[in-house]
């Protein structure tokens, strides 16, 4: 192997490795959606009610969406440098289209256990999925012209939180486009669909990803690319503090001060990421540019572990989801709920009472991230030695 392909190498070790970590930090997010007894009943990001280890369970997670956001863009910016600008704006479109597609069916169902689909959940696929459909459009002009849309999305959606909100139609297409927080949209009298994930402000976040991609390219000196992504991302959580301190716009809603220490330090990172807030995207993409920077020259055995869970992100997102809801019937029964409550809304299993403490939690998260790891490095040996057409969409 010659020098500049040893050095590529180590650089999408150094994605796969904060994508692997990002992946695994988010499956505790959703053990405890499903597992834990407060989930669907308290707000563990406030203050007022919250503990310091219940407040950082959540908070923990803030990072993997805009994380694997951002790394998407980034990714998407280095499939294209083997294709022409047609073929990757192409395939842009149809992957966007397909991970649409992909969370309304695989998705919703991994999450809901419904058959027959009463409540659609759009997320964090359905988001990437956009937003991609967006780049395959954009990324036909320059790398530069992708970056400065990002930035203007990331830095100005929430000029929207300073005016009224429209009604009707124009409110409704506000809401999924940008300001999003838990939108339900009635199909019918038994079918919803929530979005929950606003379109352009993560559309922004992707495309700010698509635009340092040029940072990997092959040839790129990989000092002064770590010299950016220092800069870049101290800069980054520089925004974030100085945003929360005047407290007056980047999130829509603003820091509440409390005649105590503890909740004023919670309140003061209880960012907003429905839609993702300006100080949300800043507080979570700065430390993931440092770690980037950081990271190239790690090579541990952990970090061999957690790249093998970044070089297959998708595949790892679905099957935990339904590792997770499948543990979650089994613990249904288990613990003496008949079939007569299954029924729950949005997720099938799931009664509101239901759970158990924070411990078997984390108990449940480490067990099924440990049974995904060969799983995954087995997904992965098979995507280096073949070549079918759909590797490319998984």
């Amino acid at each position: 192997m010659d020098a500049d392909n040893a050095t590529l190498s180590k650089r999408i070790l150094s994605i796969d490795i904060l994508r692997g970590l990002v992946m695994i930090i988010m499956a505790l997010d959703h053990t405890r959606d499903f597992f834990h007894i407060g989930a669907m009943t308290g707000d563990p990001l406030n203050p007022d009610t919250t503990t310091g280890i219940l407040f950082f369970t959540r908070w923990i997670t803030h990072f993997c969406a805009p994380i694997f956001v951002f790394l998407s863009g980034l990714s998407a910016y280095l499939s294209a440098q083997h294709k022409t600008a047609a073929q990757a704006s192409l395939f842009l479109l149809k992957r966007g289209l397909w991970l649409i597609l992909i969370e309304v069916v695989v998705i919703t169902f991994g999450l809901t256990f419904n058959p027959f689909y009463n409540f659609i959940i759009l997320q964090v696929i359905w988001a990437i999925g956009t937003s991609m459909i967006f780049l395959a459009l954009t990324s036909r002009f320059s790398h530069k012209t992708v970056l400065i849309i990002g930035l203007i999305l990331v830095f100005g959606h929430n000029l929207f939180n300073l005016f009224p909100a429209p009604t009707g139609a124009e409110g409704l297409m506000l809401k999924i486009f940008f300001t999003a927080s838990g939108t339900v949209v009635p199909l019918s009298a038994n079918h919803l669909i929530g979005v929950f994930y606003a379109i352009l402000p993560w559309t922004g976040v992707m495309f700010v990803g698509y635009g340092i991609g040029v940072w990997y390219k092959k040839g790129y000196a990989a000092d002064r690319r770590q010299r950016n992504l220092l800069i870049v991302g101290l800069l980054t959580i520089f925004v974030f503090f100085s945003l929360r301190l005047i407290n007056i716009y980047g999130d829509p809603v603003p820091r509440k001060e409390y005649h105590d220490f503890f909740k004023n330090l919670l309140s003061f990172f209880n960012v907003n990421k429905y839609p993702p807030s300006l100080q949300y995207t800043a507080m979570t993409l700065g430390p993931a540019l440092l770690f980037l920077a950081f990271a190239e020259n790690l090579n541990n055995r952990f970090t061999r572990i957690t790249s093998v869970y970044g070089a297959v992100p998708f595949f790892y997102y679905v099957i935990h989801f339904y590792l997770l809801h499948t543990l979650l019937v089994l613990a249904f029964f288990a613990t003496g709920y008949s079939s007569k409550e299954i029924v729950q809304v949005p997720f099938l299993f799931r009664p509101a009472a239901f759970g158990f403490s924070l411990p078997i939690v984390y108990l449940i998260w480490f067990c099924v991230v440990a049974s995904l790891y060969l799983p995954c490095s087995w997904f992965k040996q098979y995507k280096q030695t073949h070549r079918q057409w759909w590797l490319s969409y998984i």
